[in-house]
């Protein structure tokens, strides 16, 4: 009897381990009830092996950060402490996302995945799938719309259609093929119109090579920011379009 009360005392004076997300909530989203990873925060992969990262980074409750759950990182992944509440060391986290962001559940602060997308975008960012960002019929529209949700901040709003194009790079100078590397190969052939890219500050920058020394106007008192949204850019739309309503923001000869 003595042993068991010693027992209950002991169970009741330890300290508590925290199955929960603490300290650092980026990445993460509020489900209602607790905070759990987003699909971003676990959908880059990691630097060096996974096997690698789980030995530097073993995980504080055997389970690891996954989309929907919220496993409480490693302490080593932001901080020195061993047990919760933890001050976050800046230079540990650093580290963890250079080597191990998946690992971490750290993908969406990453460059890849750390730039805001559009304002207005003509799908939901928040629900878009590995399986679309692999997509040729969504990759386009996904890199100017949406590039957080694929990690195409880094790519300037233009990616390939197809995700082989750089399988075989004489594709680019194949003659037969001018049609099929415009529309599915723009990134590795060097065939995207304009670049836009899309800043980790959230600032979106346009960059457009030309040879015009003048343009038409716009016809369009929007075109300002239908160029921030990627409208210059966007296939979605017909060269002539974006022509007739934006040649002079867009810089379309």
């Amino acid at each position: 009897m003595i042993a068991l009360i010693s027992l209950f005392i002991a169970s009741f004076l330890a300290p508590e381990v925290s199955a929960v997300i603490g300290t650092d909530f980026n990445c993460t989203s509020y489900n209602g009830t607790s905070f759990v990873y987003t699909p971003a925060a676990v959908a880059c992969s990691n630097v060096i092996s996974d096997s690698s990262c789980a030995v530097i980074y073993a995980a504080a409750n055997t389970l690891y950060p996954a989309a929907g759950n919220d496993a409480q990182r490693s302490y080593a992944c932001y901080t020195t402490a061993t047990a919760t509440p933890a001050a976050l060391v800046t230079d540990m986290k650093a580290a963890a996302i250079a080597n191990c962001p998946k690992t971490c559940g750290y993908c969406c602060q990453t460059d890849a995945y750390n730039c805001r997308n559009a304002d207005f975008p003509r799908l939901n960012c928040a629900t878009v799938t590995l399986s679309q960002c692999n997509s040729p019929a969504w990759r386009t529209i996904i890199a100017q719309d949406c590039p957080a949700s694929c990690g195409f901040c880094l790519t300037g709003g233009c990616v390939d259609a197809v995700t082989n194009c750089g399988n075989d790079l004489s594709i680019c100078r194949t003659v037969g093929m001018e049609s099929f590397v415009n529309t599915y190969c723009q990134k590795t052939c060097n065939r995207c119109p304009s670049s836009t890219t899309f800043a980790s500050s959230g600032t979106v920058t346009t960059t457009v090579t030309s040879t015009c020394t003048s343009y038409i106007a716009d016809s369009s008192t929007n075109c300002a920011a239908w160029s921030r949204n990627g409208f210059c850019t966007n296939t979605f739309y017909t060269l002539a379009q974006r022509r007739a309503r934006c040649a002079t923001t867009c810089r379309l000869c």
